[in-house]
């Protein structure tokens, strides 16, 4: 991100960490883009989707995969494919992406039931809790459909949902007869941070949704894998809820791209974030807090004393500098992030912040923490 100019004096720093969504295509991938093959893909002849749907799927282990527009509506279809039984129950997080911020589209469009239970600090969540939650077989309740899980779990703050449980949860679905779907928006991140193969981390998954827009640096787009029959059933839901696409390869070869040239470079957003991490860490206050081991990827959560400074009032002092803090700097930054709960903010690193904006972040932090600090 090139530095704006405020004036004709004096250069403006903007590093927005808010979200890995903000990316934008290189000239290499739009160069993929415009040459890649097209064809109708509901008709199911773009040879460049139908080329992505086969990397994902690869990758995944599963036997097929179908692109789509959004994650949302890749969480979407999942679902509704999963939960075609009327008065059907999915059993998620109460912190999950697809409760919190899908506009309940399961319940809006598909009439199913989300049924919580508690997830906990590392995103994870009881699976006696899960066990406890199932329906029996009742003519008064909802039927027990699909349990949903998150990976990486972005309001636990990017943190990799530990192996061992995951292969717990997937053998307690098989043993209630329940498929277990994957929002693995940041799947990828999640593969980096363990060094193992995507394929092992969904090994119990029935079905995963992975986007291709947070952090992979494409403009748009997510891929929903499964079985083969699934994915053949998720076609029509895809069609009923208005994602199906034509000559869709122009964005599908920017999935290919990013899965080829920016998927093995992720690593770099998580060394690059404990960078920010440990200049917050390091300032040792007790207004603005965070925990570097726990930042397993690209997202850092910083806890705020709500009686000092609110998230959103640190959100809008990172985007303001005051004349003696660009005097102290030496440089004009700005910051943005973004307030996330009552007490946490959050910055997100994707592959167009370079060092030197980490650079420039950092020290804007340990500023503005040691001003806050002087101000109790």
């Amino acid at each position: 991100m090139a530095p704006t100019t405020s004036s004709d004096k004096e250069a403006v720093v903007v590093v927005d960490l808010r979200s890995d969504t903000l990316t934008q295509p290189s000239a290499l991938m739009k160069q993929a883009m415009v040459e890649a093959p097209l064809g109708d893909d509901v008709f199911g002849e773009d040879p460049t989707v139908i080329a992505l749907q086969k990397k994902v799927a690869a990758l995944l282990g599963k036997e097929d995969a179908l692109f789509v527009p959004t994650g949302t509506m890749s969480n979407l279809v999942a679902v509704l494919t999963h939960c075609q039984q009327r008065g059907s129950e999915v059993i998620l997080g109460d912190q999950s992406h697809i409760h919190l911020y899908e506009q309940g589209g399961i319940s809006q469009l598909g009439g199913v039931h989300p049924r919580t239970v508690r997830n906990l600090p590392d995103g994870t969540f009881d699976l006696h809790d899960l066990r406890r939650v199932v329906r029996s077989d009742n003519e008064h309740f909802p039927v027990s459909a699909l349990v949903c899980v998150e990976n990486t779990h972005n309001v636990a703050g990017g943190k990799v949902v530990p192996l061992d449980w995951m292969d717990e949860l997937g053998a307690t679905c098989r043993q209630l007869g329940l498929p277990l779907h994957m929002d693995g928006a940041r799947l990828l991140n999640a593969a980096t941070a363990l060094d193992l193969p995507p394929a092992r981390l969904v090994r119990s998954c029935t079905t995963i949704s992975l986007c291709l827009s947070k952090g992979l640096g494409a403009p748009v787009g997510s891929v929903l894998a499964g079985p083969q029959d699934f994915i053949k059933r998720a076609r029509r839901t895809r069609k009923a809820v208005g994602g199906g696409m034509r000559q869709a390869g122009v964005v599908a070869a920017a999935g290919i791209f990013a899965l080829d040239h920016v998927y093995p470079a992720l690593g770099r957003d998580h060394r690059l974030l404990q960078e920010l991490a440990q200049a917050v860490e390091g300032c040792g206050s007790k207004v603005i807090r965070c925990d570097p081991r726990g930042a397993h990827t690209n997202i850092l959560l910083v806890e705020c004393d709500p009686s000092v400074v609110t998230p959103e009032a640190l959100c809008e002092r990172m985007g303001q500098a005051t004349p003696a803090e660009v005097t102290s700097l030496g440089e004009h930054v700005i910051v943005r992030i973004l307030p996330l709960t009552d007490s946490k903010a959050r910055l997100v690193l994707h592959c167009d912040v370079t060092p030197g904006q980490v650079q420039s972040a950092a020290r804007k932090l340990r500023y503005v923490i040691k001003e806050l600090d002087s101000e109790c």
